[in-house]
């Protein structure tokens, strides 16, 4: 085990779109475990779109970071010592902790990873936060039925690829957006999209919707907000279920857009549109693994991961989120295990 303990903090709040000034990484030794707790080396290392709004001082549904705060994220570690904590040296749990290579946690804050259910790195993907906000976004918000047409934005990144299977598994007909030629064949060819929209490659979305959704939208899994969104409220048809999970589009934004007033939509096809955080539904996660467990192990349900290694590199991981340059779940890979 190393004697230094790398760690990433918050360095100054970003105006718009953060850079690399908005980390700093600095040099510690390796903490030791306070009773009831126990020290992790960090395996994988997630990096998720919700963690730029705790880089604003301003108010958000998840507390912002302090300048000169570690930042935190979803963690797949080892358990190198337990003191009191409930796990043995070796075990892998998952825990929401520092961007660090080594961090101290109580017990409770830690969750047992179990092996058998796929890839320990899956536990921060498709089989972990991610994978639980598509289930329960689309299954008990979005609720698309057979015969639908399922529209998802972002949706070939880790929520929206597994938002359009389960789609796709109730019979409805899934179109998603993306932002490449490449994301647009995965969508297609590799996870039995009927139609993939690539955003940037077309200035009319409406005209793109008209082509691969001609009867119209109901039920929408919305990832990004912004233009995309508005086009697709034009498209939505009575009755019509809005599942508002993110909006990446307008997260670096110094001044939110007005753009189209949309409201007038929602009278005429008497549509539902419901935020939702994942978090609501925590006395279910098991259940939900569990079940995205058995559709990955039968082929139901596939994933992509893009890795990028080291610590160092965790920054450049975070900001090609908002670039797009990731296909599936963005994972940072730190450490291999031990035992």
């Amino acid at each position: 085990m190393s004697d230094t303990n790398r760690k990433y903090l918050l360095a100054e709040r970003p105006d718009g779109t953060p850079d690399r000034e908005t980390f700093e990484l600095v040099e510690q030794a390796v903490p030791d475990p306070a009773p009831g707790e126990a020290l992790v080396r960090t395996l994988y290392l997630s990096v998720d779109p919700y963690m730029r709004g705790r880089m604003d001082a301003g108010e958000s549904y998840a507390e912002p970071w302090d300048v000169g705060e570690p930042l935190r994220a979803g963690v797949v570690a080892e358990v190198v010592e337990s003191n009191g904590a409930g796990f043995e040296a070796g075990d892998v749990v998952t825990g929401n902790l520092e961007w660090a290579d080594y961090a101290t946690a109580p017990g409770a804050q830690l969750q047992p990873v179990d092996p058998s259910l796929g890839p320990i790195s899956t536990a921060l993907g498709v089989l972990g936060m991610p994978g639980r906000t598509a289930y329960f976004g689309t299954r008990e918000v979005a609720d698309p039925k057979a015969g639908d047409t399922f529209v998802v934005t972002g949706a070939a990144g880790a929520v929206g690829s597994v938002a359009g299977q389960i789609a796709k598994r109730s019979g409805a007909r899934v179109v998603g957006f993306a932002g490449s030629d490449e994301k647009v064949a995965f969508l297609e060819d590799d996870l039995g999209f009927d139609a993939a929209i690539n955003y940037k490659a077309t200035d009319d979305y409406r005209a793109a919707l008209d082509e691969a959704a001609p009867d119209g939208v109901d039920s929408y899994f919305d990832n990004v907000g912004g233009p995309i969104t508005d086009a697709v409220f034009s498209k939505l048809n009575v009755d019509a279920r809005v599942a508002v999970c993110g909006q990446i589009s307008l997260y670096n934004a110094e001044e939110l857009p007005t753009g189209p007033r949309k409201l007038g939509t929602l009278v005429e096809t008497r549509a539902r549109v419901e935020g939702f955080l994942v978090g609501d539904f925590a006395p279910r996660f098991e259940a939900a693994t569990r079940q995205l467990a058995e559709w990955v192990a039968d082929g139901e349900v596939t994933y992509r991961e893009t890795v990028t290694d080291g610590l160092q590199n965790a920054p450049d991981a975070f900001l090609g989120l908002f670039e797009g340059e990731n296909v599936g779940k963005q994972l940072v890979k730190v450490g291999e295990r031990e035992a």
